[in-house]
């Protein structure tokens, strides 16, 4: 199907229109090139210590933290994650319509604090009946430093609310590629059977969540993705361990 955009009497042929797409190879490298040098550019991250390696997982201890969080009620996990914290440009670069965390971070608080990007967006799955058995989600970013101690109030239509991670230890799976809700079932059941066989560890859900999802690259990267399947852990028999837990404000 055709169409064409027209502004008062002017039209335009097919000739004389400009081409925005001559070259898409083009278009990707530049969006490429823009996300890979953007990495230049550091943004704050949850501060752990690796305190132990195996060949497909690690196990790290993360320090105490507080992240904001938006609670969401979704049968798929690439939805959930998109409503929680993406505006609608980043999901499908059309719609302007702002979403949750992503408003909050752009000055929807009662502060009208502008606050930077951190990474990762962290999808906590939460136990149920869905398709990925799971009857909820919770996306989560981390605040930055000079927010830890007392994070801007969100807008209250924006249902948000502050979380306080106590220090805990997380055993963590990379997968590259976009974190679609397939791949997604699959890395986690990859990491769950991994730690089967690990003695030194259980899994935990003392915080209520399966497992959860870290992604760290915008939308736009597409090349050298990096995301990370959390599985909270009891490592007591490690060094540098301690039980998980997790507080509200």
């Amino acid at each position: 199907m055709n169409s064409r955009c027209q502004f008062g009497n002017e039209k335009r042929t097919q000739s004389e229109r400009p081409s925005r797409m001559e070259n898409p190879k083009l278009s990707i490298f530049l969006v490429n090139l823009f996300c890979i040098l953007s990495l230049c550019i550091a943004i704050e991250s949850p501060q752990y210590d690796v305190v132990h390696t195996e060949s497909d997982f690690e196990i790290r201890f993360y320090r105490k933290s507080t992240w904001m969080s938006a609670p969401v009620q979704d049968l798929s996990f690439e939805k959930a994650t998109k409503y929680g914290f993406h505006s609608g440009i980043w999901v499908n670069f059309t719609s302007i319509m702002l979403r949750r965390l992503f408003q909050y971070i752009q000055g929807a608080n009662l502060n009208w604090s502008r606050i930077a990007m951190t990474a990762p967006v962290l999808t906590s799955i939460v136990p149920g009946t869905g398709p990925l058995h799971s009857s909820s989600y919770l996306v989560q970013l981390y605040l930055p430093v000079k927010f830890q101690a007392s994070p801007p109030l969100p807008l209250p239509e924006l249902k948000l609310k502050p979380c306080g991670w106590e220090a805990h230890c997380v055993a963590v799976r990379k997968f590259s590629g976009f974190a679609r809700d397939e791949k997604v079932i699959k890395e986690a059941e990859q990491l769950a059977t991994s730690l089967s066989r690990f003695p030194l560890v259980n899994a935990t859900s003392e915080r209520g969540y399966a497992y959860a999802i870290a992604q760290y690259d915008s939308p736009f990267r597409l090349i050298g993705r990096v995301n990370e399947v959390w599985v909270d852990v009891d490592a007591a028999d490690l060094d540098g361990c301690t039980s998980s837990a997790i507080a509200a404000f």
